[in-house]
């Protein structure tokens, strides 16, 4: 009999499901469209079918389209809501992944300021993984992933959906 765990009990020993696949807590604060901010966590792969080490938040987000799963902490309880992508203002993050990109120290740096749909304003920077020449701001913003990092100059790393910016602008170094 299979149990909520993943578990079968099997001659009254515990036994892994084939099919379970091990997740790790990612902390993250999701701004939706609603204006709703929620703290909480992604639950992420181990690893990636992209690059060496454990999958990343962006890379989930970037995955596919629909639904995915949040763990909210609201008062002293846990539960997990379903979140539509496309509803996904902006992911905040304590840990700099970005940083994990291949490229990402010699990527171009470009300083913006960005305004999302909800009227906030976003000044932070960029990467433009392009060839000298192709590097600008406006080769970023022709990128195919809907979700991007933008990194803030208190070390906080934006993940922010595209779909969602009204403007882009390059600013003054932070």
């Amino acid at each position: 009999m299979w149990t909520a765990d993943n578990t079968r009990d099997v001659n009254s020993e515990r036994v892994l499901s084939e099919f379970r696949v091990e997740k790790r807590r990612t902390d993250a604060v999701v701004t939706l469209s609603s204006g709703l901010t929620t703290q909480g966590c992604f639950f992420i792969a181990g690893g990636s079918a992209r690059h060496a080490g454990p999958e990343r938040v962006a890379e989930l987000l970037n995955s596919e389209p629909g639904f995915f799963p949040f763990e909210i902490h609201f008062v002293g309880r846990t539960y997990t809501v379903l979140y539509n992508r496309n509803q996904v203002l902006m992911v905040a993050l304590t840990d700099n992944e970005a940083r994990g990109d291949p490229g990402y120290d010699v990527a171009t740096r470009r300083f913006v300021s960005i305004l999302l749909s909800n009227g906030q304003r976003i000044v932070g920077a960029v990467r433009v993984y392009r060839p000298e020449g192709r590097d600008r701001l406006s080769d970023w913003a022709r990128q195919p992933e809907i979700f991007r990092y933008v990194e803030t100059a208190d070390e906080t790393t934006l993940i922010i959906n595209v779909a969602h910016i009204i403007e882009v602008s390059e600013v003054m170094q932070l």
